[in-house]
């Protein structure tokens, strides 16, 4: 019996790692880390366009006239470029960040400056042990012809409206209601703007 125990042990291990390995490499996305790659080795303000089709080719949905001016990060649970959605004619600066945990829609003619984090999860508060307790996830949603500043941060569940500004370095914790400019930590309404102004 004693002879049994080890190789009962080893099949064991050997059945956990295995599944460990497919845990991880069902979240792995050829297109998608070859699309990141070839991102990643261009210069910044170089091939605008090319970039946005590599995001077409790795599954994201990218509208006509789309320009992507830099790398910048996807991440998620299996396959992060199916939950974003970004609309015609936008503007997406170098070093924008992706949390693709649920979808986040980027509506045409909407600007995102250097460095924004679109961010759809976060943790319930748990105990003193571990306060990151149980993952929360929820959409996000950038309207028509929004602005969204250099490094903005938008946290799960915010609705930036048609037509509104975010001020550089702002915190995005609720609603920006449309033609409205926020901006601060976390981000409050600083005024109104006129929805008829054209550029």
């Amino acid at each position: 019996m004693t002879p049994d125990r080890p190789a009962a042990s080893k099949r064991q291990r050997f059945k956990r790692v295995r599944s460990i390995i497919c845990d991880e490499l069902e979240a792995f996305k050829p297109r998608l880390v070859l699309a990141l790659l070839a991102m990643s080795v261009m210069p910044p303000y170089v091939g605008n366009r090319l970039r946005a089709m590599l995001l077409r080719f790795a599954g994201v949905r990218v509208g006509r006239g789309t320009t992507v001016w830099g790398r910048i990060m996807l991440a998620g649970r299996g396959d992060p470029a199916v939950n974003l959605t970004i609309g015609g004619h936008c503007q997406i600066n170098g070093g924008c960040g992706f949390d693709l945990s649920a979808p986040i829609i980027i509506r045409d003619n909407a600007s995102l400056g250097q460095q924004v984090l679109l961010i759809t999860g976060s943790h319930d508060i748990g105990p003193a042990g571990r306060r990151a307790a149980a993952l929360k996830i929820a959409p996000i949603l950038i309207g028509r012809g929004a602005w969204l500043c250099a490094r903005v941060v938008v946290l799960p569940g915010v609705t930036v409206g048609d037509g509104a500004i975010v001020a550089a370095g702002a915190v995005v914790t609720r609603d920006v209601p449309p033609n409205t400019m926020a901006g601060g930590v976390p981000a409050r309404h600083i005024r109104s703007l006129d929805p008829d102004d054209r550029p």
